[in-house]
């Protein structure tokens, strides 16, 4: 079995547009914020399409970071799109070429690679395609809404609208850390691992490109060396 409509892909991949809307929104007036102009961020955007990272960018920007420290960032905070991309190359129809499959990659997040792989049977590039273009023009648009509107709107409500970043990553955490309390203990460690990067002496010397590094190496292998996953285990 092969899915394999344009259209199916669209329609799929249209709630994850709309969910991008409000995040980019937020990046566009972040962007905005830091001096970049509007198109500035709706290209950022267009060719990066990665919420954590493009966020992460900001930060380096504004701390002026070095291209080195940008791009070790940017892997380690990307790297599980790499794995992504090569479980989902299992999954996709044996007719799709290689120009195919690097034009999806550049746009398998995180939720579209969850809609694809719970497809039943193969994927098709016409699916695929359709899939990914919400998402894709969802995001940009939401850049360009939101860099726009940063231009024009009152400062008391751009800060309250600074906020939503914040917001969206704790609806992300709180719900698994709440039922499953590994992931509790590893957000604990992360935010302890920021406080004391930020805070204590000799540690809040290291750029902000670093700290990033530093606690997700340091997070991720906490995990996997007092926490693994049992395959076996349905969670």
């Amino acid at each position: 079995m092969v899915t394999n409509s344009f259209t199916k892909g669209f329609w799929d991949g249209l709630p994850i547009a709309l969910g991008y809307l409000s995040v980019s929104f937020t990046f566009g007036m972040a962007a905005v914020a830091q001096g970049i102009p509007v198109w500035g961020a709706v290209m950022i955007s267009m060719t990066n399409v990665t919420s954590a990272g493009q966020f992460a960018g900001l930060s380096l920007m504004a701390a002026s970071g070095g291209m080195f420290e940008m791009a070790l960032t940017q892997l380690i905070i990307n790297l599980r799109y790499a794995l992504m991309s090569l479980s989902l190359s299992q999954k996709l129809e044996k007719h799709v070429n290689l120009l195919d499959r690097f034009v999806i990659s550049f746009c398998n997040t995180d939720e579209v690679f969850a809609v694809a792989s719970g497809q039943r049977g193969e994927v098709g590039k016409r699916y695929l395609y359709g899939l990914i273009l919400t998402p894709y023009f969802g995001w940009a648009i939401g850049t360009l809404i939101g860099a726009a509107a940063s231009t024009f709107l009152p400062e008391f409500i751009r800060s309250a609208l600074g906020i939503a970043i914040y917001g969206m990553f704790l609806a992300i955490i709180i719900p698994p850390a709440k039922h499953f309390r590994p992931v509790l203990w590893i957000v604990l460690l992360s935010a302890g691992l920021s406080c004391a990067f930020r805070w204590l002496p000799v540690l809040n010397q290291v750029s902000p490109g670093f700290v990033i590094i530093i606690c997700t190496i340091l997070t991720a292998a906490v995990g996997a060396k007092f926490f693994p996953i049992n395959e076996e285990d349905p969670q």
